[in-house]
């Protein structure tokens, strides 16, 4: 009995080690899949981690969850991009995976500086969103705080990315109906 009593104390403490080293969804945490830390890290030209061209003759914002990136595409062309962060493989406060829907999507709303998530922090929401653009139910590119935009995936399944970048594709680039690419995790 005493031997049974000390393995299930052993699983529970490993249970805890591995939820609390997944936080990866919690802002501030720094993990970022794959275990490394990613504040601070990234490049300043983000056009090198994505393709100057694609094959497509509308706007289309791309977002890419291997190398954190994002691009505007006009014409097939690449005309701007920026660090992105992807939903999270592990969210402990939902006790699921929130990986950011892969596919391509239209973006169904275009909100302003002051949008808010509605969901998160649980219970009530209220987050900061800011420059919203909803492309699937609830996942949407949107602005967050410097330090919150890492490469890594560590969001509830939205697409963070630096407020002045969601604010230039909200007024110089995306429509209702803007096509929302993003790309597979692996």
């Amino acid at each position: 009995m005493r031997s049974l009593h000390f393995a299930l104390s052993l699983l529970l403490l490993s249970l805890v080690t591995l939820v609390l080293s997944s936080c990866s969804s919690m802002p501030g945490s720094g993990y970022v899949d794959g275990g490394s830390y990613g504040y601070n890290t990234a490049p300043q030209d983000y056009s090198s981690r994505l393709s100057p061209t694609i094959a497509s003759n509308e706007k289309t914002v791309v977002v890419d969850p291997r190398s954190h990136a994002w691009g505007a595409y006009e014409n097939g062309s690449l005309v701007r991009s920026g660090q992105a962060t992807a939903g999270s493989g592990w969210c402990p406060d939902l006790g699921r995976p929130c990986r950011t829907s892969t596919g391509s999507f239209r973006i169904q709303s275009l909100g302003a500086a002051d949008c808010k998530s509605k969901i998160f922090p649980k219970p009530k929401g209220g987050a900061p969103m800011p420059y919203c653009m909803f492309f699937n139910g609830g996942q949407a590119l949107h602005g967050t705080a410097d330090g919150e935009v890492v490469d890594g995936n560590i969001s509830h399944g939205c697409v963070r990315m630096h407020v002045a970048d969601a604010e230039w594709i909200r007024f110089n680039f995306a429509n209702v109906g803007t096509r929302v690419v993003v790309r597979p995790y692996n």
